[in-house]
């Protein structure tokens, strides 16, 4: 997917360490979300984010400016036993996924989100899968609005804890 400011594409392996930072960056300074010294694993996942297209399914997406420059990502995947999350989400059957959107500092307001979660969404529909699942946290309020807006209905049997922090789940029926 192309608009006139970014493209959203598969992100290559030369890109992956360069993702992994800025998510890492992203997650670290949401208000109320767990630091590195109290979920080290996950963000150990974040900053190893490529390692995650080894599983069948799973892509890494990136949002790349008109300069050239990384300004967002995401993970979808196709299918999800692979998604990785807390909870019934792994055992959902024709359904797709996408966790760890991230959108670098500079480029908010733009719409990059929107254009990753737009893409996820595109992806599932031409694999007919019948709904997209993802999570969020009351840190991620922005990101929340944006989902429920695009369509995303809460769906509290997929919620969960990750640690102390309460996750909540959305569907997208496709």
């Amino acid at each position: 997917m192309t608009n006139q400011k970014y493209t959203i594409r598969n992100a290559k392996p030369e890109e992956f360490a360069e993702i992994g930072n800025m998510m890492v960056q992203v997650y670290s300074q949401l208000e109320g979300f767990p630091k590195e010294s109290e979920q080290p694993n996950y963000y150990k996942m974040l900053a190893n984010i490529g390692d995650l297209t080894n599983n069948p399914g799973t892509e890494l997406l990136v949002a790349v400016s008109s300069d050239n420059e990384i300004t967002g990502g995401v993970v979808f995947f196709s299918e999800m036993k692979y998604y990785g999350s807390g909870g019934t989400a792994t055992k959902e059957v024709n359904s797709a996924g996408f966790r760890l959107l991230a959108v670098s500092p500079k480029a908010r307001g733009n719409g990059v989100g929107k254009l990753l979660t737009v893409e996820c969404i595109e992806k599932a529909k031409n694999k007919k899968l019948n709904q997209i699942i993802i999570h969020s946290t009351k840190s991620m309020d922005i990101a929340w609005k944006m989902y429920e807006n695009i369509g995303f209905k809460r769906s509290e049997d997929l919620d969960f804890m990750q640690g102390d922090l309460p996750v909540f789940g959305f569907r997208l029926k496709l």
